[in-house]
């Protein structure tokens, strides 16, 4: 499935924000938010520390829940970012920005992952937004698959979950996984 840039990509970015286990430096933060197409990419460690907290709010938007649920989530997370959304001709085509352009950074991120996530509920399905079902992992991430029914974070999830399931079987059962003979 394809996004475009101003709704799935800040929908990526709230899922790659989710993802930080622990309080992030700027450091951490300045080139992840530069490869999501955040311009203004510099922080302070103030900014940091709120966007580690704004990260916690996103993280309830992420894996299986009601509808309501998911969209009462995200609806106070616009309503926390509280931007005026404007259209801009910068770049000579019309398109969206979520957020004034004197805003400070930690707010531009809070109104741009807040509409995001909203854009990727109504556009493409609130079930895109999902965490990882290989037990133990529960890595935040939109599904971009064309089918929409992606469960693991990553290939490498996916057949370690598989591999972990047959040995399961074949363990309950008594038979030994079967094994390559050398030739």
């Amino acid at each position: 499935m394809h996004f475009d840039p101003y709704g799935g990509e800040a929908a990526r970015l709230a899922a790659d924000l989710v993802n930080f286990t622990a309080p992030p430096q700027p450091r951490d933060l300045e080139p992840l938010l530069a490869a999501h197409g955040i311009v203004r990419s510099v922080l302070t460690a103030r900014q940091a520390a709120e966007i580690w907290t704004w990260c916690r709010r996103l993280a309830v938007c992420f894996g299986p829940q009601d509808l309501g649920r998911r969209c009462q989530a995200v609806n106070a997370l616009l309503a926390a970012a509280s931007s005026t959304p404007h259209i801009s001709l910068h770049d000579g085509n019309p398109h969206l920005h979520y957020s004034a352009a004197d805003a400070d950074t930690a707010a531009h991120i809070q109104a741009v992952t807040a509409a995001g996530l909203a854009y990727v509920v109504c556009s493409a399905g609130a079930d895109r937004l999902g965490r990882c079902a290989r037990g133990g992992c529960g890595v935040a991430f939109v599904d971009t698959s064309r089918n929409g029914r992606r469960t693991y974070c990553s290939v490498r999830c996916a057949n370690n979950d598989a591999v972990a399931r047959h040995r399961r079987r074949h363990h309950s059962t008594g038979h030994p996984p079967a094994t390559q003979e050398a030739e």
